[in-house]
């Protein structure tokens, strides 16, 4: 998530248990900052080869999730999707303590095929400034719309306004996020 690269998808070869903890997560974490309300087309690769194979899976060894090479999550954890909503969320982002080192947990089992995505937990997002909510609004067609309160810009998916606030939003001005009923 730190670069402009092409998403990749990275999916469980087996089922991944809820509550288990990936990470720490290495670097500087900016979760979202590269959120799109699309899902651009990209490499999608499996964790045991380094080429662009079709999908980057990984599964249970020990206890332990890795890499068809047995690669820790360290070695890949920074390539798995931002969720755009909480509907393909898998895992959330949580941290021991404010300040302190970021894990990825997983919110449900993941099944075998199914791609992991991440966003904040509440606590995390607050302590990173990021919105917690994002009320929809409707459309002409009566599609869920989400619309930044500072700039009027529309998002078809609440996470990619929460992190358009938080990183782009050139009018937000780092205030913290308006509600619809403020």
């Amino acid at each position: 998530q730190s670069s402009r690269a092409p998403a990749i998808s990275v999916s469980a070869e087996s089922c991944i248990p809820a509550g288990l903890r990936l990470g720490p997560v290495p670097g500087t974490f900016k979760l979202g900052k590269y959120l799109s309300d699309r899902k651009e087309p990209g490499p999608k690769k499996k964790v045991f080869s380094y080429a662009v194979p079709p999908v980057f899976q990984v599964r249970m060894v020990r206890g332990e999730l890795v890499d068809e090479a047995g690669s820790s999550a360290l070695e890949w954890i920074g390539l798995i999707r931002a969720a755009r909503n909480s509907q393909e969320q898998t895992l959330e982002a949580v941290a021991d303590l404010p300040g302190g080192q970021i894990f990825y947990r997983a919110l449900r089992d993941v099944q075998p095929g199914e791609e992991l995505t991440v966003w904040y937990s509440n606590p995390l997002a607050q302590w990173f400034d990021i919105p917690v909510t994002a009320t929809p609004t409707h459309d002409e067609k009566g599609e869920e719309r989400y619309i930044c309160w500072y700039c009027w810009r529309t998002f078809k998916y609440p996470n990619s306004l929460k992190a358009h606030v938080h990183f782009h939003c050139a009018l937000s001005h780092g205030r913290p996020f308006l509600h619809h009923d403020h």
